[in-house]
């Protein structure tokens, strides 16, 4: 649905919570706790202007009793915006090509609060990160590019010392894209053998780190930019570098700059963008997935990044 859809569609509370409902229990509501379906529907009223009622479920399980929301254990959880602003805002991100602000979504939507509108954007991105999944097959172009902008003295950082993106996208097909600590022959000839078919063919640059690539997959094509050989027949990289151009004018022309903390969410939002582009129904599996996933409190968000597991 785009935006004009989904406010002729989603614009009131019973009409979200009923798409949300249908989108999280497709076949009936359950209880959270014991999975148990026969529930009893409550509308609480409220005293006070300023709160809205609220609509709850209770089991109605003797041993459970477990009372429960459309939004209670999902990316939902705890938000004080509207469902009907949290839907505008994924329309907004799935058809924005390189990506949306949180200031853009704070105009847009009408926030009040920046610091909400970020929030809601990085929810949405957790949302979006697709973990494991079928190895790529076919033509598989695999390459690596640098995030860390120009140098500067001010930043604690040496200016050889830069955030390494490797990323491998089907053609004609889907894309993954990781955040690395080096661009290694161990590590990228990992990360192929970990996402990519063995019977796949693989498209590379001549990047040394990628010459034993012919023992992990059926062939191995190497175009030489170095030489300025762009193509050569099939040999080529150019929708990974098309992939690259997209994410890049993102983080320039959308965002401006944005932290190495966060830099995988970001990734996951331009992934998920990519493999969805033909994708009619992408909104409704966005919320699909905002509804499948755990909370993510805004101090986990803020907090100091977990050790990478590389």
């Amino acid at each position: 649905m785009n935006v004009i859809e989904i406010s002729e569609k989603l614009g009131t509370d019973e009409q979200c919570i009923a798409y949300l409902e249908g989108r999280r229990w497709p076949n009936g509501v359950r209880c959270m706790t014991c999975g148990g379906d026969k529930i009893s529907r409550i509308e609480t009223t409220s005293q006070n202007k300023v709160k809205a009622a609220r609509r709850l479920y209770q089991c109605l399980e003797p041993s459970c009793k477990q009372q429960f929301s459309v939004t209670s254990g999902t990316l939902f959880h705890d938000s004080h915006l509207p469902l009907h602003k949290w839907f505008l805002a994924m329309a907004l991100i799935t058809q924005a090509k390189k990506g949306m602000s949180a200031k853009q979504l704070q105009r847009h939507l009408g926030i009040k609060s920046y610091q909400t509108a970020w929030y809601l954007g990085h929810r949405i991105r957790k949302a979006m990160e697709e973990k494991g999944g079928d190895p790529l097959m076919g033509i598989v172009e695999v390459d690596e590019t640098h995030i860390s902008g120009k140098y500067d003295k001010r930043r604690k950082r040496e200016p050889w010392q830069t955030t390494i993106v490797a990323g491998m996208v089907e053609r004609g097909g889907r894309v993954r894209t990781k955040k690395i600590p080096t661009a290694s022959k161990q590590v990228l000839v990992g990360m192929v053998q970990e996402n990519v078919h063995p019977d796949s063919t693989v498209m590379t640059d001549e990047l040394a780190a990628y010459k034993s690539l012919s023992s992990v997959v059926a062939h191995h094509g190497v175009v030489n930019h170095r030489a300025e050989e762009w193509v050569r027949g099939e040999v080529h990289t150019n929708t990974i570098e098309g992939a690259w151009s997209l994410l890049k004018r993102g983080i320039v022309g959308s965002f401006h700059k944005i932290s190495v903390k966060h830099l995988d969410r970001y990734l996951a939002e331009f992934d998920f963008r990519f493999n969805n582009r033909k994708n009619a129904t992408i909104f409704d599996l966005g919320v699909s997935q905002l509804a499948a996933k755990a909370p993510m409190p805004y101090r986990e968000l803020i907090g100091k990044p977990a050790e990478e597991p590389f």
